[in-house]
């Protein structure tokens, strides 16, 4: 009797976020700095950078430029953010953050809140660390996904 094979095909583990990198299935280790860039702010802010997304967890590792961010959103999950290198300067829930290298924030679920890298310093380097009930991005307050903040003297020349 013939034996029979099963054609056995890989199918591209689903992320929430467009073009993260999915944990697991034989992948435990991951080159941050290395991976595909993808938006991490569309609409809203200047944040890009590698993502990975486990079962219930993902991480980015997101790179603001000078002098830019987010304009004032919200997300459904919890994030940290700790600051690699740069300052972070902004607000969450109305409260004043002043965050160089170094430094964890804490942004609770649903909390307003804008970061931006401060025109005064580097390019700002972060790990993005947030639970997976939602994606990476999130929703501006203002209803608009009109763009990110840019801080005077650092928006885009226009052509």
């Amino acid at each position: 009797m013939a034996t029979v094979r099963k054609r056995v095909t890989k199918r591209k583990a689903k992320t929430k976020t467009d073009g993260a990198v999915k944990g697991g299935n034989g992948k435990y280790h991951f080159r941050l700095a290395e991976l595909k860039k993808v938006p991490a702010g569309t609409g809203y802010s200047t944040s890009h950078g590698g993502v990975v997304e486990g079962e219930r967890m993902l991480v980015g590792y997101i790179h603001k430029p000078r002098g830019t961010g987010s304009r004032m959103h919200t997300h459904k999950n919890e994030q940290f953010n700790y600051v690699v290198r740069g300052t972070l300067v902004g607000s969450v829930n109305g409260k004043r953050v002043v965050a160089p290298t170094g430094t964890l924030i804490y942004i609770p679920a649903n909390a307003p809140h804008t970061l931006v890298a401060s025109a005064d310093d580097e390019d700002v380097i972060f790990l993005a660390i947030k639970d997976l009930s939602h994606g990476i991005i999130g929703k501006a307050v203002d209803g608009t996904m009109v763009g990110p903040h840019f801080e005077k003297g650092f928006a885009p020349k226009s052509g």
